[in-house]
């Protein structure tokens, strides 16, 4: 497309690249601000499921909102073709941050890996799988925010638009399920969060096959190459957390993005306990194999108290001489009651028995 040209209100100046779809950036002549506009290629609309799947993104990024996400402003179609406008980024990708070093210290990488992981949380609870995690899709502004980006691939709880035997995704950052043409779950992301904390961290891919096959060779039954890892004095606890994510088996990775983003911030935040610690650590009151009393706050404790015993003279006070002369089980108050149900017991059989004579005589 020749530039200048113009989509209904928006005047694109720029191609920014692309591949089945351009991106260009654009002026809103409306609003007067600078987007970016994703339009689909002719090549694109002639094959369906590109063009279905392009409409999909334009609908389900439409709909998501937040922080870490690259917003959608609008989408349409201009003859025949359809185009997302979205937010205009400024910086770089994660990929180029690499790359050229400008990740920062291992602090600043930890809070880069934390954004993404709120995203990832954001878009599973609304059942959305990205399937597409890599560099290329993170971009970094120049304060340090991340974005994510290109739900290109996304799929929604019980869609489905995957041809047969087709398998989609960044072959370097697939889940062995993915490979493997299994079904796919929100797993599939916490295992390419784990291959992309990896490079963040070591600055290199922990798989480096240079054909297909060797890439999924690797994926499938190799173990993970720490040796990068080591080189670049990854912590244990960062260690460990990218071993979990990129576990063969699903059911052995960390099974949200709650429990990831809570270890990646007790490491920005020493003093904040992660959400495993906040599981697994035990009060030492607790270590004994006896039941412990749940605990109260003093004022409670004071309210329920036992009262201390009082003597016999004090709980009589104001009754008659006579109840003091009672054996020690009638002077309590049951004793009492029962005692006055006895005497007018009596009452009744001695009045009967006056009357019963006075009829007699």
């Amino acid at each position: 497309m020749e530039l200048p040209a113009r989509i209904g209100k928006y005047e694109l100046q720029e191609f920014l690249g692309g591949g089945m779809s351009h991106v260009y950036r654009a002026q809103d002549t409306v609003l007067g601000r600078t987007v970016a506009l994703k339009i689909l290629t002719e090549a694109g609309v002639l094959d369906q499921e590109s063009k279905a799947r392009f409409l999909l993104e334009a609908r389900m990024a439409s709909n998501i909102q937040h922080d870490n996400i690259i917003s959608v402003y609008d989408f349409g179609e201009e003859n025949g073709r359809p185009f997302i406008v979205m937010e205009f980024l400024r910086g770089e990708s994660l990929r180029a941050a690499i790359k050229e070093k400008h990740t920062g210290d291992l602090g600043n990488k930890i809070r880069i890996a934390n954004q993404i992981g709120r995203a990832l949380e954001y878009i599973h609870a609304r059942k959305i799988v990205h399937r597409d995690i890599k560099p290329e899709n993170v971009h970094v502004d120049t304060v340090g925010k991340v974005k994510l980006m290109d739900f290109g691939i996304a799929k929604s709880e019980g869609l489905s638009l995957t041809r047969a035997g087709f398998t989609l995704g960044t072959p370097y950052y697939m889940a062995p399920e993915q490979v493997l043409g299994q079904s796919v779950t929100y797993l599939v992301d916490v295992y390419a969060f784990g291959v992309l904390l990896y490079e963040l961290l070591a600055g290199v891919k922990p798989i480096s096959g240079d054909t297909v096959e060797r890439i999924f060779n690797q994926i499938l039954y190799e173990p993970l190459n720490i040796e990068p890892l080591r080189a670049v004095g990854v912590t244990p606890p960062l260690f460990d957390l990218i071993l979990r994510c990129t576990a063969k088996q699903p059911a052995q990775r960390p099974q949200g993005f709650g429990i990831v983003c809570g270890e990646l911030e007790a490491l920005i935040d020493p003093a904040k306990p992660s959400t495993m610690q906040r599981q697994t650590t035990m009060n030492p009151q607790q270590t004994s194999t006896r039941p412990t009393q749940p605990t109260m706050p003093s004022q409670m404790q004071q309210q329920v108290q036992p009262r201390p015993a009082t003597r016999p003279s004090q709980d009589l006070e104001g009754l008659p001489g006579f109840v003091s002369m009672l054996p020690a089980p009638l002077r309590t108050q049951t004793g009492l009651i029962a005692l006055a149900g006895l005497m007018t017991l009596l009452m009744i059989i001695v009045l009967y028995l006056v009357l019963s004579f006075a009829k007699i005589i």
